[in-house]
């Protein structure tokens, strides 16, 4: 996955963040050294950790995409001998992820918080109400009786 990132960094219409993003997920699972050396590398780095800790797509990268989809579904449709069928699923395709790379932020905001294993997530009310001391409770009222008939 390493190679073909680095490769698609340097090649047209091979994508290299995608591929950065597999590589270090599996150094991840396989060696410390590759990882940390991924993570921190000064070309592919600040991607990786945007996408890690906000899940982020910056804008450049977002209009890239778009433009390239764009000049694709124009060859495709325009200059392409392509069946109609795989014509419609390739549009599909093109279509989600357009989607999914517009609902990503571009930059990290003040609100969005680094993403957190779940089992790290502590449910901040609970535990501020533990802290402090709750409202006493009201005094019980004595029952009152209907009036007599």
């Amino acid at each position: 996955m390493f190679a073909l990132g680095f490769i698609g960094a340097f090649l047209p219409g091979l994508p290299t963040t995608v591929f950065m993003i597999i590589a270090l997920w599996s150094f991840s699972k396989g060696s410390e050294s590759m990882h940390h050396w991924l993570y921190h590398h000064p070309r592919f780095g600040p991607a990786l950790r945007d996408w890690d800790q906000y899940r982020m797509i910056p804008i450049k990268a977002k209009i890239t995409a778009y433009v390239m989809m764009s000049i694709s579904a124009i060859y495709m449709t325009f200059f392409a001998d392509i069946n109609p069928i795989l014509l419609i699923c390739a549009f599909g395709m093109m279509l989600w992820g357009a989607i999914y790379i517009m609902i990503k932020p571009s930059r990290p905001a003040d609100e969005i918080k680094p993403a957190q294993k779940k089992s790290d997530i502590k449910d901040e009310k609970s535990e501020a109400d533990l802290n402090q001391p709750g409202p006493e409770a009201p005094p019980e009222e004595p029952p009152t009786l209907p009036p007599a008939p």
